[in-house]
């Protein structure tokens, strides 16, 4: 029954493990990949704010109906890339800011999983010496199961 549990708890553990380390990886590329698009997106506003300014500047040195056609065309650029900034916004607060912040997330979910992986190796270690006791001592049985009791006891207390 013992032995059935343990394996049960390692079969969880190990799933666990590898949960987290699937997360790990998938979240983190998730992160760059739409952190380059949000960066490539802003390049690509600031480009176009560029191009804005260089067609007013050549529609001041143009005829007057060219230069209320190119002043128009390059009013309704700008107002496109108001857009792209508005996205380019909202992709960094609703996308990559949350995708950063599992990062932490997965990071403390790893250490509570060395934890327990460390209080199941030192457990392991005590059951391993409670054996090796009562097999060179088994008239003092009644001493032993006191014992692994008080252990019991006090590594509860602690928790």
């Amino acid at each position: 029954m013992l032995r059935r549990t343990l394996e049960n708890r390692d079969a969880q553990t190990k799933q666990l493990q590898d949960a987290v380390s699937n997360v790990e990886k998938h979240f983190g590329e998730l992160c760059q990949i739409f952190a380059a698009y949000v960066r490539k997106t802003a390049r690509l506003r600031d480009k176009a704010d560029l191009l804005v300014n260089e067609i007013n500047a050549y529609a001041a040195t143009e005829t007057p109906n060219l230069k209320h056609g190119l002043k128009d065309f390059a009013d309704e650029f700008a107002k496109l890339q108001d857009y792209r900034q508005a996205e380019v916004e909202r992709l960094e607060a609703k996308v990559v800011e949350p995708l950063k912040s599992y990062g932490t997330i997965v990071k403390m979910k790893r250490d509570d999983l060395k934890a327990t992986l460390t209080a199941k190796s030192r457990e392991a270690k005590q059951l391993t010496q409670l054996e090796r006791t009562r097999q060179r001592n088994p008239s003092d049985r009644h001493v032993i199961v006191s014992f692994q009791f008080k252990k019991l006891f006090c590594h509860l207390v602690k928790r």
